[in-house]
């Protein structure tokens, strides 16, 4: 059996019933515009965008995965599973093996496809342990093709690396780090006169994307229109993320932050991406009986380095603004408060980090021995990861949970179930990190503050976060458990799709799998429990849903702080808007 609906055909047959003919599943088009905020799309913005939310489905009330980082949001869009099921708690992590490709360091930064094939290889064939929406597709008989950024394209049918199956195309197509693609389709490329290797990402990103959508229009949707079977393609948008990370519209300042004229132009950018496609489908003939579904991996906020608290923040360092907090500020003030040495796993050397030297990547290894450390603290942005392998795990998670409360960088703490309760933090269950990942789990997840910008309107356009990062002041950055984060852009249309519907029930990007795995007649068995639902009440005829909310606090620390995490519940799945300290998590309710 291959496509949908033949079951049901053979069993009327059987019967010596006349049996109708089967209708064909429709295509499904996924755009993901990566970093896109919902405030930021407007008729005058990103009219495209705009125009679908306003005529299809708008998800009003949308949510990223946490830690709101791309990768992880990359396998939930794939896969319909929260992150305690993926693995994929950040774009890097604690891989447990030692990455040639990242030059033999253990903390692999997953943007890269040769890094996701050693994934694989290192955790059975498949890093995420579970079949993506892609994959049962393929498996199904549709055509299926996934394009875009180089890391999250590769992740919506990971095992897929050969170019025989599931075509993936991302920009570094044609170098050797790159997945090869098929003679076939490297030929209609040629004869398309096409280059065979992509621009650089530039600032907006428009050389690169016009590139990709060259082969988009000309290669890969007439081949999928050609193969006569429906298709599931996704294509994955770098703007607006790369120029609200790059711009430098107000360096060393947060006004105008990402609301600048460069931000703004990425997000343009991503809009006429989404626009040519839609033209592109419509000139195949493919416009009537294609479901559009758009989102965004993440919000986005703007950078601030700043604390009064933190040791690193009081060194010098030759390539940071003086007093401001350098990249892997975490690891040094980890290092500093329990008096032990500093190792940089990136660049296997230690870090001496009292005369000015920090982590190249933010990543930095604890202890006396770099091959046994006491802990391993991995940089992602707004959020830090902390792993705890010794035996001693449970009192060194209490001691740093203890100094992490009185920086006035940590906005929200999370710890490894195993530990208990610990006072300040909230187990990682409570947002969904805790399931059957296969990769190791961290002990510590620590989101960083965030605040709103004094005098700039809305709130989640205005918000600015405490970030590990190599970029500074002013610039763009995601990852924290703020609204302003978690608030990622949404919306769908087409044959399938309700008209100038607002839906007020939170969906997730761990929604998508499951609501057009329904659309198509795909059945994908889980093996983790951690699943989005069915946003049933989108699809035509399809029913509202129920929705509650809850609350929940952690144990005071020693200085009375708890982290506070609001959510809001549909049936068995949960939706995270904001977690934190009081007063240091945008758009946490006030207590």
């Amino acid at each position: 059996m291959t496509l949908p609906h033949r079951a049901a055909i053979i069993a009327c047959l059987l019967l010596g019933l006349s049996a109708p003919a089967a209708a064909a599943p429709h295509n499904v088009l996924i755009f993901v515009a990566d970093g896109l905020r919902y405030v930021s799309v407007s008729p005058e913005t990103a009219p495209t965008l705009a125009r679908l939310r306003h005529e299809g489905v708008d998800f009003t009330n949308s949510h990223a995965m946490y830690p709101t980082i791309t990768t992880p949001n990359a396998s939930a869009i794939a896969t319909g599973h929260y992150l305690g099921d993926t693995g994929n708690f950040g774009n890097q992590l604690f891989a447990g093996f030692a990455s040639p490709e990242a030059g033999g360091a253990t903390t692999p930064f997953l943007e890269n496809d040769a890094i996701l094939g050693e994934m694989n290889a290192h955790f059975g064939g498949n890093y995420l342990d579970e079949t993506s929406l892609l994959a049962a597709a393929r498996q199904a008989g549709f055509a299926t093709a996934a394009m875009g950024k180089v890391g999250p394209t590769a992740i919506q049918d990971v095992t897929a690396r050969d170019g025989t199956q599931t075509i993936v195309i991302d920009d570094a197509i044609g170098t050797p780090a790159g997945i090869p693609v098929s003679p076939e389709i490297a030929a209609a490329i040629k004869a398309a006169d096409i280059a065979p290797t992509a621009p650089k990402t530039s600032v907006p990103n428009i050389d690169q994307q016009a590139y990709l959508l060259a082969i988009a229009t000309k290669v890969v949707l007439p081949h999928l229109n050609a193969s006569g079977r429906p298709f599931v393609f996704l294509f994955w948008s770098r703007d607006p993320d790369a120029t609200q990370h790059a711009q430098k519209d107000s360096l060393g300042k947060l006004t105008p932050g990402i609301n600048g004229p460069t931000a703004k132009a990425g997000i343009r950018n991503a809009d006429n991406t989404l626009a040519t496609l839609l033209d592109a489908l419509k000139a195949q003939g493919l416009d009537k009986t294609t479901d559009v579904f758009a989102t965004a991996d993440h919000g986005f906020s703007t950078i601030s380095k700043e604390s009064a608290t933190s040791a690193a923040a009081k060194i010098a360092y030759a390539d940071v603004p003086k007093g401001e907090l350098p990249s892997g500020f975490l690891a040094i003030d980890v290092a500093d408060a329990l008096a032990l040495p500093l190792f940089d796993p990136n660049a296997q050397k230690p870090v001496d980090y009292k005369s000015g030297a920090h982590p190249i990547g933010g990543n930095g290894f604890i202890g006396t021995d770099p091959a046994a450390p006491t802990a391993m603290v991995v940089a992602n942005g707004g959020s830090d990861f902390i792993y705890l392998p010794g035996p001693d795990a449970k009192d060194r998670a209490v001691q740093i949970v203890r100094i992490l409360t009185e920086e006035d960088y940590t906005g929200a703490i999370f710890v490894n179930d195993t530990f208990g309760d610990v006072p300040g933090a909230l187990p990682l269950s409570a947002i969904n990190l805790r399931g059957a990942a296969l990769t190791p789990q961290p002990a510590i997840v620590v989101g960083f503050r965030s605040f709103a910008i004094p005098g700039c309107e809305p709130l989640l356009m205005c918000a600015a976060e405490i970030a590990d990062t190599s970029l500074g002041t002013g610039q763009g950055m995601h990852g924290t458990f703020s609204r302003a984060d978690t608030r990622n852009f949404m919306a769908a249309s087409g044959p399938d799709f309700k008209v100038g519907f607002a839906d007020k029930a939170p969906v997730s990007n761990a929604d998508i799998t499951p609501t057009l795995a329904k659309i198509l007649g795909i059945s994908n068995v889980p093996k983790g429990g951690l699943t989005g639902r069915v946003a049933d009440e989108a699809l035509r005829g399809g029913k509202s849903a129920k929705v509650s909310r809850k609350v929940e606090a952690s144990l005071p620390a020693t200085n009375g702080l708890k982290t506070i995490l609001d959510e809001q519940i549909v049936g068995p799945t949960l939706y995270f808007d904001a977690a934190g300290f009081p007063g240091r998590a945008v758009g946490l309710e006030p207590r």
